[in-house]
């Protein structure tokens, strides 16, 4: 570990070298790459940096006890011996998990998409209150959120919700997110008060850019139609809606959040490369399931990852056996303490998972 340290120290002085050259600017691909790179490597070279000093501080503190006859300075030199030891063992987990390999997703945006499962009305209604979750989650980020497409249903519910997030860092946080998300509570049409239990599924993509898929569009069959819902400003009295059949795949996907035909046409080409991305990853992640089990799960849809259950207030995160009770901040968007915890096990399971091998 400590000579691929090293080896990352040397790069990191090469880059900042490199950065401080009149000529790098004017290659703005150059430069960009050169900066990112640079960003990259910051957090294990200060890191690193800081493990030395620790290290350095131990020798000195060993040094000065074997010389030290005052004994009120032995005991203070004893303290700042124990402290940096105790950091030098904090500095070594982070610089494992600082090195461990990189989703080259994590940067991405992403596409969300929400169904309604199980429960008919009230899942769809579920549905809609995970979908201003994550709105609440993005905001609280300061991150960016795009209507693709939405399916209502006729009680202010989702059947089907289609949405892009975009921000620094999205994927690296929404991607633990997808699974079967249960609900448990008295639905408003429940005249017995008794607790029913319906699902949505969420779906995490990151946004796939043309080079990331091969999309020949004469694999592509566009149909457009006359939007349907609320209407207003040509939205439904003109035929801007369109229908995408892929059609090797059988992926059917409409939108007609716009008035543009044009732009309407865009997303639905961005939800497709962005499925089939997905598509690509899923079947690599099938290959390598038998080799690495992690302890966050196996992200298939099909699995149940989280119940909010409203009678008792509580979340419960069933991939760590996490449980929060404080509903209505999580229904709010206040997430972070859950995915901070999924990625917590996440490292842990590769961590381990390194240390095997």
């Amino acid at each position: 570990m400590f000579d691929r340290l090293e080896d990352i120290l040397i790069h990191f002085e090469e880059i900042l070298g490199e950065l401080n050259h009149p000529s790098v600017a004017e290659d703005q691909a150059r430069f960009k790459k050169l900066m990112k790179d640079q960003s990259d490597l910051t957090p294990i070279v200060e890191a690193y940096k800081e493990y030395k000093a620790a290290k350095q501080n131990v020798e000195d503190c060993l040094e000065m006890l074997g010389e030290e006859s005052d004994e009120e300075m032995r005991e203070l030199t004893k303290e700042e011996l124990n402290g940096s030891k105790k950091r030098i063992t904090q500095l070594e987990h982070e610089l494992r998990i600082l090195l461990l390999p990189k989703d080259p997703n994590d940067e991405k945006n992403v596409i969300v998409e929400i169904r309604a499962g199980a429960g008919g009305d009230e899942a769809a209604l579920f549905s809609a209150e995970l979908y201003r979750m994550y709105v609440r989650f993005a905001e609280r980020n300061r991150w960016k959120v795009e209507m693709m497409s939405v399916n209502e249903s006729g009680i202010g519910g989702f059947k089907e919700v289609i949405f892009m997030i975009s921000g620094n860092g999205a994927y690296s946080k929404l991607k633990y997110e997808s699974g079967v998300h249960r609900v448990q509570r008295v639905p408003e049409t429940e005249s017995g008060g008794r607790i029913h239990t319906s699902t949505s599924t969420v779906a995490i993509m990151p946004e796939a850019e043309e080079v990331d898929v091969e999309l020949d569009l004469n694999d592509c069959k566009f149909d457009v139609f006359r939007a349907s819902g609320n209407g207003g400003q040509c939205v439904n009295t003109t035929d801007s809606a369109v229908r995408l059949t892929h059609i090797p795949t059988g992926i059917v996907i409409s939108c007609q959040d716009e008035k543009s035909q044009l732009k309407n046409k865009d997303k639905a080409l961005k939800v497709l490369r962005s499925r089939l991305y997905d598509m690509e990853m899923a079947k690599k992640h099938d290959a390598q399931a038998q080799e690495r089990r992690s302890q966050i799960g196996t992200g298939d849809r099909s699995e149940k990852i989280r119940t909010y259950n409203f009678p008792q207030g509580r979340v419960t995160e069933h991939r760590i056996k996490l449980t929060l009770y404080r509903i209505d901040a999580i229904m709010d968007g206040d997430l972070y303490e859950i995915i901070d915890s999924l990625i917590a096990a996440d490292q842990a399971a590769k961590l381990s998972q390194l240390e095997a091998v």
